[in-house]
């Protein structure tokens, strides 16, 4: 009988073991939080933790909004039927919160004697880099820890990719193939703001995908003139619309928009397109990623690991110390950047 069915028989009973724990520690009961900013998918790694670990015969429990809840004892037995039908759910059903306090000693120390208290020896964190620098600081007070990489921004090194990532660029695209239907209809020039904090991931993919005519990110020089360059050579060779696609880490569209209109007296519309980046249903890539990356943590856990985060490379999962990949400078592919710029022509 599968572990689907069973869970539709049983509701929340648990799940008998289907394999003896090989631990190196004695791994026993493990806890798992969503932290920062939400991202498609960490529901489908939330789900993964928990069935891993109790195929494994251990105890799961759940902390609700991230470290935030953590220091607020919101931390609860989490059952097979917890996670049902989450798997295509976008944001987190553990909910996520900041927590600036957690940056303090004092008040990380507090949260592993929160943990200790509970019984609780082992810790998965799921987010993005400021997540991982809270899961270090546990690592280093006696919890055992590995983080997974939850972000739309794919800015994390040490895996070529993140958890949402897949599922922001194509939001992004279904929104450039929107907007350049309107261009097309009323012959203007749109600029599109995207997210990403300080990578140009999401804009560099999203622009070659979705045909911009030009990307603008901060990996890369930019010069306004070379943008509206590139604009009138097309309007000379008779192209009646434009989409710029413009990564939040190097400046505002609307500033660009305004620059551009003013230096060329064009109509120019621009499009921020927020928040619309993080929700929505993840895509097949993202399920099955996070999937991955949330057995392969408790797979990690049970062989005595901790300080490490989960990533791929290739097709293959990886494991590296967290300290190195905050240590580590990320660099972007700029092939794929000057691509997009001669296929754009």
């Amino acid at each position: 009988m599968t572990l689907e069915r069973q869970t539709e028989q049983q509701g929340q009973q648990r799940v008998q073991p289907q394999a003896e724990a090989q631990t190196d520690g004695d791994v026993r009961r493990i806890a798992l939080l969503t932290s920062g900013g939400d991202a498609p998918g960490m529901n489908a790694a939330v789900r993964a933790v928990v069935r891993k670990g109790l195929y494994h015969g251990l105890d799961v429990y759940g902390i609700k909004r991230g470290y935030a809840g953590l220091l607020a004892d919101e931390i609860q037995l989490m059952e097979p039927g917890s996670v049902a039908d989450i798997i295509q759910r976008g944001g987190t059903t553990l909910y996520t919160a900041r927590c600036e306090e957690f940056k303090q000693p004092d008040v990380q120390d507090q949260a592993a004697r929160i943990l200790a208290r509970h019984g609780i020896d082992s810790l998965i964190v799921i987010g993005g880099d400021g997540s991982f620098r809270g899961a270090l600081a546990l690592a280093r007070r006696g919890i055992r820890t590995i983080a997974i990489p939850g972000t739309i921004d794919n800015d994390i090194p040490g895996t070529d990719y993140t958890i949402g990532f897949d599922t922001a660029v194509n939001t992004v695209i279904g929104a450039i193939d929107k907007i350049r239907d309107t261009a097309t209809s009323h012959e203007r020039t749109y600029v599109v703001e995207v997210m990403g904090r300080g990578a140009g991931d999401i804009a560099m993919i999203a622009g070659l995908a979705g045909g911009a005519e030009s990307i603008v990110i901060p990996e890369a020089p930019f010069v306004l003139d070379d943008v509206i360059s590139k604009l009138r050579h097309g309007v000379e060779r008779g192209k009646r619309h434009s989409i710029i696609l413009v990564a939040e880490g190097v400046c505002r569209g609307m500033d660009i928009g305004d620059q551009i209109a003013d230096a060329t007296g064009w109509e120019v519309r621009v499009t921020v397109l927020g928040h619309l980046q993080r929700g929505g249903s993840p895509t097949a890539f993202d399920r099955s990623l996070a999937s991955r990356m949330g057995a392969h943590a408790v797979d990690l856990l049970l062989g005595g690991e901790t300080g490490k985060m989960v990533g791929i490379r290739g097709s293959q999962m990886v494991a590296t110390d967290i300290a190195e990949a905050l240590a580590t400078e990320r660099r972007l592919d700029l092939s794929i950047y000057e691509l997009a710029g001669i296929l754009s022509l």
